[in-house]
Order: C-alpha cells, then structure tokens, then sequence
C-alpha cells in the first residue's frame, strides 16, 4: 500500500476508535506495558518522548515516573487520540504532559533532545518502521534509551482472526503486514538498521481477559484497529462479523463465559 494512502488510513482509524480504546485495553495491556517500561529504565527528572500515545494508557504512568522535574512529550497520528491523553492528564493532575499531533517518521524536534523515547504497540503501523526508529535514535541524547513493544507473531496470538473475518466483507486497509514486526529477530534487526546498538529484547505471551463476550467485541472491533471498517458496516454485517470474530475465540472462553485470550508481545531497547 502506497505510504501516504496507509498513515491517512491509520490516523483515521485511531480516530474512530479513540472513543472505546482506553476502557476497552487498559487492563489487558498492563502487563506488556509493564514489561516496557522497566526495560525503559524511566528515573525523576528524565525528559520521555512517546509515539503512537493514543489514549495516554503508557503516557501517564511515564508522567508519574519521572516526576518529580520530568517530562512526557506525547505524540500520536491521530488528533482524537492526542485530545484524549491531553485530557487524561488534565484530569488525572499532570502537568509535566505536553502532546501533538506527529507522525513517527517525521519529528520536528530537536537532534539529542531526550532522555528516552518509547512506542508502545504503535510500530506496526508505521509505513516505514526502521525510519520511524531512526527518527527516535536522532531525538535520543547518546547512552540514552529507545524503548519498542509490538505484537509477536500471528499464530501466537489468540484474537488475530479478526483480520479476515472484517477483509471478507469490508476492506479494512488495515496495515497488511501487521504481524511482521513480531517475526522473530525483525525488530531487533530494525532497531540496528536504524542505527541503535546494545539491543535487548524479550518475547512475552500474554492472557487477556475479557469479562464477557461483549467487552470482547468492544475491544477487539469498536476499540482496535478494525473501527474504520466497522462504522460502514450495515446491521446484518455487523452481526455476521461478531458471530464469526465469537466463533474463531470459542476456544478461550471459560465456563464463566469470560474469555482469555492469549498475546504475544516483543519488547526491546536500544541505545543511539
């Protein structure tokens, strides 16, 4: 897919799902967000820069870890998607948040301005990763740290089969190659293109619980990556796509009619 075509599709899309996604994803995300952010190392007084923020579920508790006398400088695609972290933190009481709207492979901001830059689950989306990388290792102070969470590989992860279950009946355009990042040594690899060294990484797989079906649903299509494609679904085609995205998870549901449903998840650091 043309780039330009991919980031209009990606900055509309988080919009539409800027609505469902904090209440949808910030209990299942926890633990991966967790994984991240130790490996980020984060201490009072840093100056953070995040990509792909989207609701600020990483954005505040990166606020909370460096102060006090630090900083988060949140950043996503998506203008709903920044209006939500920016009230988050209004609300929430922090006032070392500052956010914009950018795109990850182009950041005006200044070379060696930050202590750490950190993308929980966005990179996958990006058109051009290891330049999105790049951009993260040039706004990075040197020795200071580049932290990346994407999903692992497809067959690793539980809930993967609402791709073609959506691109059967709408084309979503979703990002095709969704899943590559997670291929084993992908990341890695990408991060050493992009020019950071001393590179770590773990792979992580992850149970998601979903109180019941519906919250599932609310998530996986209302609150994910597929909310584009959902709002020009008729009521029969809705209805068809929950059926068989509830059918494809049959398998993760417990007797009490919750559902976990395994991820998988890498995270890795660099160094510029």
């Amino acid at each position: 897919m043309e780039a330009r075509l991919q980031r209009r599709i990606q900055r509309y899309g988080w919009d539409a799902a800027a609505p469902a996604y904090d209440n949808s994803w910030s209990i299942q995300l926890w633990p991966t967000h967790d994984t991240l952010l130790k490996m980020a190392s984060l201490k009072p007084g840093m100056r953070v820069l995040e990509i792909a923020c989207g609701t600020g579920l990483v954005t505040m508790r990166v606020a909370d870890a460096v102060a006090p006398g630090g900083s988060v400088f949140a950043t996503d695609i998506a203008g709903e998607m920044v209006a939500e972290t920016a009230n988050q933190a209004l609300s929430k009481g922090f006032d070392n948040v500052e956010t914009a709207r950018m795109e990850a492979e182009n950041l005006p901001l200044e070379d060696d301005s930050f202590d750490v830059a950190i993308c929980a689950l966005g990179l996958m989306y990006v058109p051009d990763p290891v330049r999105a990388l790049a951009e993260m290792c040039r706004v990075v102070k040197p020795g200071g740290i580049v932290a990346v969470t994407v999903w692992g590989e497809r067959r690793n992860c539980g809930w993967a089969d609402i791709f073609p279950i959506i691109d059967a009946r709408v084309k979503s355009e979703v990002c095709p190659l969704f899943f590559s990042m997670g291929v084993p040594n992908v990341l890695a690899a990408s991060m050493e293109t992009a020019g950071l060294t001393r590179i770590e990484q773990t792979r992580r797989t992850v149970d998601m619980l979903f109180p019941d079906y519906v919250s599932l649903l609310h998530a996986q299509i209302d609150g994910g990556p597929v909310a584009l494609a959902a709002k020009r679904f008729s009521r029969a085609t809705r209805e068809e796509v929950d059926s068989a995205f509830l059918a494809s998870v049959s398998g993760y549901r417990q007797e009490d009619g919750s559902y976990k449903i395994p991820g998988e998840f890498v995270s890795a650091i660099g160094s510029p």
